[in-house]
């Protein structure tokens, strides 16, 4: 398959370049953002021309930052997807579009399935789920819409690598235990999304929405103390604390877990256990420097 990769040079664009990179089999284009602006419909077009497969990994990321600049965060995670969708419309190429748990409300109290109602609680979520109805409107037979949450990996800043900054700094760092969610190594969703392409290609996986994130459960606190222990660091240096303690500009689900079920279907098995997977990661010091456009 002929691949392009939107968003290359971000953390999770930049461990599917990795992933594609070792598969011989398929032909590879990756465009970072200075490369391709996705806001700009005619070079969309131009880009995706020639591809069977696109994936969008390409974002504004800055979940605060959306709340004071909604138009701008919404014009990358919303607007710009239509641009794409139509593009593969036009061309005959499937897309795999990234969203997010940040759709939901985060009330639930059980694994929210592929199809639980969405009802956003910020600015990145609206506007990602904006992204989720461009692909599904647009590319009923054809477009993938995969969620994922708590993505952390190599490249780019992240929970983990903040908490082995920090750690370097702190004798004690204070970490929210009242927010339930679903640490995803970045690398582990990339064989995934390959997975996808692939199984779609053969027509195996029917389009709609997938959960990408790792299996089980967590919360922040427990991340963090399993963050230490997994590098050899003292797990109780992380004290628990509450949401309350830090408020931030957008809103954060309380509950972020989601199902899985669609991936069964498809004939592929889920992501690792999130435990599995942060044993398998590889996660150095944490870069010094804010990302928010891939």
């Amino acid at each position: 398959m002929r691949f392009l990769v939107t968003g290359a040079g971000g953390m999770l664009g930049r461990d599917l370049v990795d992933v594609l990179a070792a598969r011989p089999e398929h032909r590879l284009t990756a465009v970072t953002r200075t490369e391709l602006d996705i806001t700009d419909s005619v070079a969309v077009h131009a880009a995706v021309d020639g591809h069977d497969v696109v994936v969008n990994t390409a974002a504004w990321t800055d979940v605060d930052g959306a709340e004071a600049h909604e138009s701008a965060a919404t014009a990358v995670n919303g607007d710009a997807v239509v641009h794409l969708a139509t593009a593969c419309a036009a061309h005959g190429a499937r897309l795999l579009q990234l969203s997010t748990d940040y759709v939901f409300d985060g009330t639930a109290t059980t694994p929210y399935p592929e199809d639980a109602p969405t009802a956003p609680l910020n600015a990145y979520g609206r506007g990602k789920l904006i992204g989720e109805q461009a692909v599904t409107r647009l590319l009923p037979d054809t477009g993938y819409v995969v969620r994922t949450a708590w993505l952390y990996g190599t490249h780019g800043r992240n929970f983990v690598t903040t908490m082995l900054d920090l750690a370097d700094r702190r004798d004690t760092l204070d970490v929210v235990d009242d927010q339930h969610g679903q640490p995803t190594w970045s690398h582990a969703l990339a064989r995934h999304l390959v997975r996808l392409a692939e199984a779609a290609h053969s027509g195996h996986a029917a389009p709609g929405i997938y959960h990408g994130t790792c299996a089980g459960e967590t919360t922040w606190f427990d991340l963090a103390r399993a963050v230490f222990a997994r590098h050899g660091l003292d797990p109780d240096r992380i004290r628990p604390t509450t949401s309350s303690r830090f408020v931030r500009p957008a809103p954060r689900p309380t509950y972020s877990v989601l199902a899985h079920g669609r991936w069964a279907e498809a004939g592929l098995p889920p992501l690792p256990d999130w435990h599995a997977a942060l044993f398998d990661a590889f996660i150095p010091t944490a870069p010094r420097f804010p990302r928010r456009v891939v």
